[in-house]
């Protein structure tokens, strides 16, 4: 193995493991020799969760196989059990609903409950083909809502803040070499790193990723948010993908969402949690208890459960004010507003974060919306994925929109009215 691969292993190993153990703001000890690291990374690639002891058994549990039933949302299991779910039935035929209306090629949309990590809708849609969980595959480019993960090392690494400001040029749609560089010159624009993540500037966060961070800090960084390794929960799932360059060009368009990562509903939605709950990272639930025939035989009776400090607290609060930033003014300002500027969802702010990239030979669009509301007190985070080709009738922050907007006229909240 090349020296340069040995190290950016080890960055890698150091973002795996974090996402696996409780740790403290994401920081452990590397083992020696690096070997011995490389087989404690193997072993948990093979793993769909860590084991939890006297846990249900759940063999069988179906995601796709939901029973809607007035007040509650049901499964089946093996051997003729069947596992009541924490779906709000209500909230999963909405979510459904939009996207069968809508025709969308794959879709997928996960809303977990920020304080308990209890998951309210669990919505898979594929329109055409043999149907998948689309929450549980890990196969979209994260895209832009990697500068969360960014962002969160920029603070909690370089010491940044929401208000540092940075001068660029160019960087719209792509990041060329000598966009990077600091020109007086030709630096016409500046934005604070509030500014930069609501409206996705890509050149700002590319530029100071390459001044601030190794490869290593921000794969680090990408496993305190679960980034390498799956999402312990109740069906198996894909580990979000992280595969950071240390050539600086490409190092730099990876810091900003350009490729080299990718992450699955499932898994953005934890990202989201996270951040909402000042940085502290619950295992998302979806088995309430379980049944045969009549009987109960088993119930929840578990609080929620940490699965790791992923960020300082101080951390999570300038990102939650960047994420402000999206919806206030920034990419995610039309879906959530409409032609006369009033809100949809009035009265509630909403934080978050938008994707999109495209893969041009598949002619397969990715669009995502991760975030959570309402922003000054989190109830909910939600992760929404849309998958489209050349020609679409709705993306991802729309789709997380008319859910929230859902919810949010569930509960009455005045104003709001479903969509």
């Amino acid at each position: 193995m090349r020296p340069w691969s040995r190290w950016i292993g080890a960055g890698a190993a150091v973002g795996i493991i974090t996402a696996l153990v409780p740790v403290v703001r994401g920081k452990i000890a590397l083992p020696s020799p690096l070997a011995k690291l490389e087989k404690r990374v193997a072993a948990a690639h093979t793993r769909s969760a860590p084991a939890k002891p006297g846990g249900p058994d759940l063999e069988g549990l179906d995601l796709l196989r939901l029973e809607m039933h007035p007040r509650r949302v049901t499964a089946p299991l093996s051997d003729g059990r069947e596992a009541e779910l924490t779906l709000d039935p209500y909230l999963e035929r909405e979510a459904l609903s939009v996207m069968k209306r809508y025709r969308i090629p794959e879709a997928g949309t996960v809303v977990m409950q920020v304080k308990t990590g209890n998951v309210l809708a669990y919505a898979s849609y594929v329109n055409t083909g043999k149907p998948f969980d689309v929450n549980a595959r890990a196969e979209a480019p994260a895209a832009s809502t990697f500068k969360v993960v960014t962002a969160s090392a920029l603070v909690e690494k370089a010491g940044l803040s929401s208000k540092t400001e940075q001068c660029y040029h160019g960087g719209h749609s792509r990041i060329l070499a000598d966009e990077l560089k600091d020109d007086p010159h030709r630096d016409k624009w500046c934005a604070t790193l509030a500014m930069a993540l609501g409206r996705s500037l890509n050149v700002v966060f590319a530029k100071l990723a390459q001044k601030k961070l190794t490869p290593e800090e921000l794969t680090a960084m990408g496993g305190a948010y679960g980034y390498g390794a799956p999402i312990p929960f109740a069906v198996p799932n894909e580990a979000p993908k992280i595969d950071i360059p240390i050539e600086p060009l490409d190092f730099a368009r990876s810091a900003a969402g350009f490729w080299h990562t990718s992450n699955s509903p499932l898994g953005e939605v934890s990202v989201a949690q996270t951040v909402a709950n000042d940085g502290v990272a619950l295992a998302p639930r979806i088995v309430r208890a379980i049944y045969k025939g009549r009987k109960k035989i088993w119930q929840d009776d578990d609080g929620p459960r940490v699965l790791r400090h992923a960020v300082k607290p101080s951390t999570a609060h300038e990102v939650q004010k960047m994420m402000l930033q999206t919806v206030a003014n920034g990419t995610a300002y039309k879906s959530f507003h409409d032609h006369h500027r009033r809100p949809y969802i009035p009265g509630i702010a909403v934080a978050g974060k938008t994707g999109t990239l495209t893969r041009h030979k598949q002619n397969r669009l990715y669009t995502w919306f991760i975030g959570y509301a309402p922003a000054d007190h989190p109830e909910v985070a939600i992760a929404s994925l849309v998958v489209n080709t050349p020609i679409w009738r709705i993306k991802a922050p729309q789709l997380a929109r008319q859910v929230l907007q859902a919810y949010f006229a569930s509960k009455g909240t005045p104003g709001v009215v479903a969509p």
